[in-house]
């Protein structure tokens, strides 16, 4: 069984908005942060995006063809999988459209052989799978700036969802990283 992995940057107040990452997210760039972010893409081997996450990756990243920053052939090498019911056609390499039930359909992704399922953005494909209880491991990587206002990862939750804290690691600049696995339900 595949693991599903979201690694998400964001701030200590819960910004992730990609439109003010200037601001929160690339000031507090380094090389073990960039690590992180690294492994997390070299361990995986399928990448799950929301609509919005997609179409805005998908033309840089498919656009690059040194293996800039390390990642990029990966990035455009491995296979794909996008959650959209308006997306009419998927151009980067790889890439498989997830029209009908997304829960059902990373549920049976997830039971194939392979490699772990990165997510990174999509919020409210997150929230869909850590309510479905998908999501094996939440790595955060939170910035040490409150900026107030912009997308939030974590929005109001139809339901509560504990999690066990596995890691945390304080990386340069005042970045942590905390690695968190849902809680299971009793049988």
């Amino acid at each position: 069984m595949r693991r599903l992995i979201v690694l998400e940057r964001m701030t200590l107040d819960g910004m992730f908005d990609a439109a003010s990452m200037g601001q929160w997210d690339f000031p507090y760039h380094g090389d073990e942060r960039a690590e992180v972010i690294f492994q997390g893409i070299q361990g995986s081997d399928a990448y799950l995006l929301g609509r919005v996450t997609y179409e805005m990756l998908a033309p840089h990243w498919s656009a690059l063809r040194n293996n800039e920053m390390g990642v990029a052939d990966k990035l455009n090498s491995m296979k794909k999988y996008v959650v959209s019911s308006s997306l009419e056609k998927a151009e980067w390499n790889n890439t498989t459209i997830i029209r009908g039930d997304a829960v059902e359909e990373i549920g049976r992704l997830k039971r194939q052989e392979g490699g772990d399922i990165l997510v990174h953005g999509s919020a409210a494909l997150v929230q869909t799978l850590l309510a479905a209880g998908l999501v094996d491991e939440l790595q955060l990587l939170v910035h040490p700036m409150v900026v107030g206002g912009g997308a939030r990862l974590f929005r109001e939750a139809a339901q509560v969802l504990t999690l066990e804290l596995v890691e945390s690691r304080a990386l340069p600049l005042g970045v942590l990283l905390l690695r968190y696995q849902p809680e299971k339900a009793p049988q």
